[in-house]
Order: C-alpha cells, then sequence, then structure tokens
C-alpha cells in the first residue's frame, strides 16, 4: 500500500481559547474561551498519540498579540475618553462619525483607513475582543494535553512541529494563517504566507484542527481552499475537534456548507484513527 502524506494543521490551539477547568489553569484564567475547546483538544491529542505514526508533518498556528493591538479594548477610547468593553464592534462609519478613536489621535486617519478596507473586502466586522494571547503569558501557550501529544510525535519521528505566529502586527486583524485581515505591505508577517501553502499544497491529506471553527479555523481554511484551489479537495475538517465562538454558530455551518461543496471532507476522530493507522509505515 502506498502511503499518504498526512499534514495535521493545528489553528490556535492556545490556552486562552481554550474553557479549561480551574484545576487546570494554574490561578490563570482563560480570556477568550470557546465552549467545548478543551474537551476538542483532548480528542485532538488522543489522535495525535493513537493515530501519530501517520501522520507526516504537524503545523501549529498560534495567534500572538501585543496588549496594545487594534483589536484590543485598550487602542480605543469612546468619544467622551471612556473605555470600551470587549465585544464592542466598531465599524468605520462610528469612528467617522466620532463614537470611537483610538486613544493615540495620530492614528485616526490610519484607523479609518484600514476599517475602510476591512469592510470592502466583506469578511468581517472589526470587533474589539478581550486581551488575549499575548506574547509571554501564560494565555499564548498551547493546550497541555495537544502540545505533549506533538511533543511525543516529535520525539517519535525525529521531527519538529512547525510553529506560525500570526497577529503580531498590532493595526491589522489576523484571523488567517494565510495573511492579515488587511495586509500591509510595510509588515512581511501581514501578507500571503506562500511557504505554508506550498508545505500544505505538497500534502495528499490536509487534517485541520483548532479553534475556533467560526474565525480562525474559517478564515485560514478558506484562504488555503482560495490560493491553493486544487487543495480543497484534500482538506479533512476534523469536526469535533474544533468548536465556534459564542453566537457564532451561524459562521460555523455556514464555513462547514461552503468548504464541503468545494471538495473538503468533514469528518470525526473516530472515522480519522483507523485510517491513520493503516497509513503507518
Amino acid at each position: 500500500m502506498t502511503r499518504k502524506t498526512v499534514h495535521l494543521l493545528i489553528i490556535d490551539p492556545q490556552n486562552d481559547f481554550c474553557d479549561l477547568p480551574e484545576a487546570e489553569c494554574s490561578g490563570n484564567v482563560p480570556t477568550l474561551p470557546v465552549p467545548g475547546a478543551h474537551a476538542d483538544m483532548l480528542r485532538l491529542a488522543a489522535l495525535i498519540d493513537q493515530g501519530g505514526k501517520g501522520i507526516a508533518a504537524i503545523t501549529v498556528t498560534l495567534d500572538s498579540h501585543y496588549r496594545l493591538d487594534i483589536a484590543h479594548p485598550g487602542f480605543w477610547q469612546r468619544a467622551d475618553g471612556g473605555a470600551l468593553a470587549p465585544f464592542t464592534q466598531i465599524h468605520a462609519n462610528d469612528v467617522k462619525a466620532g463614537a470611537f478613536r483610538p486613544r493615540a489621535a495620530n492614528m485616526l486617519l490610519r484607523v479609518i483607513t484600514y476599517l475602510d478596507a476591512l469592510e470592502a473586502a466583506g469578511r468581517h466586522i472589526h470587533m474589539v475582543w478581550p486581551v488575549h494571547c499575548e506574547l509571554g503569558a501564560w494565555g499564548h501557550n498551547a493546550h497541555e494535553a495537544v502540545r505533549r501529544a506533538y511533543n511525543r510525535w516529535e520525539d517519535a519521528t525525529s521531527s519538529n512541529a512547525e510553529k506560525i505566529l500570526k497577529g503580531l502586527y498590532p493595526l491589522t486583524e489576523h484571523y488567517s494563517a494565510i495573511r492579515a485581515e488587511v495586509p500591509d505591505p510595510a509588515s512581511p508577517d501581514t501578507l500571503t504566507h506562500n511557504a505554508l501553502l506550498d508545505r500544505l499544497a505538497n500534502a495528499d491529506e490536509i487534517l485541520v484542527a483548532g479553534e475556533a471553527s467560526s474565525h480562525c479555523v474559517k478564515a485560514t481554511v478558506e484562504d488555503v481552499a482560495t490560493y491553493r484551489p486544487d487543495t480543497a479537495k484534500r482538506i479533512v475538517l476534523l469536526a469535533d475537534c474544533m468548536s465556534p465562538v459564542t453566537g457564532f454558530a451561524d459562521a460555523q455551518k455556514e464555513f462547514f456548507d461552503d468548504i464541503r461543496q468545494r471538495g473538503a471532507r468533514i469528518a470525526t476522530c473516530a472515522e480519522i484513527l483507523p485510517e491513520l493507522m493503516n497509513n503507518a509505515p
């Protein structure tokens, strides 16, 4: 039997996105927990441990932000100078009307230009999230069970799991691991990640897991399928290893329906595990 090249893409499996039990938080609190994410990550860790011999490559993306970021409350203020609450949506017209503005006055025109471009793209309205996945903080770390599982895979295969940091440029949202929502030519990290696209295109099968299915998983997979259309039919979404942000279940459903129409497959760990075991050398 010819062995398939299976590439596991794990998107943002980080503490801040996981609804971890208090006993596993070491006194920390996840800032943007996705309901169901902890269970998702435990299933993913078990899949890696049990089927890892059938996996040829692993890539892990890590949402990575500075505290002062266009998607965090501290970047913004209300018209009266008051603070913004997390989960505030901001439209370009809100800023033009003076309802919201950046705390740094010299950023006003740049922010308006950004919001206009974001809305013109038609994929997102700007959301102010809680501070999350801050560099150097506990919340930036990968879920412990997943990290330990891919560490065991690394030791067994003498291969490193590739790590990709996204979101370091603080003036654009960066849901997708392929490109920022509004790329800035002055910041190469925001531009199309052709190296990752090429690595995925070389795989016979691309397994996708991570958080959240309504945002970063969705944006990444959509970009992979758009920039490398021939890879869409090789994508397998591990549906029980991802969950949507609260209130965005419809976005997940639309994503699943769309990517299935492009030729991708949606499966569970129980369905994929036998295939991985049969793919082992």
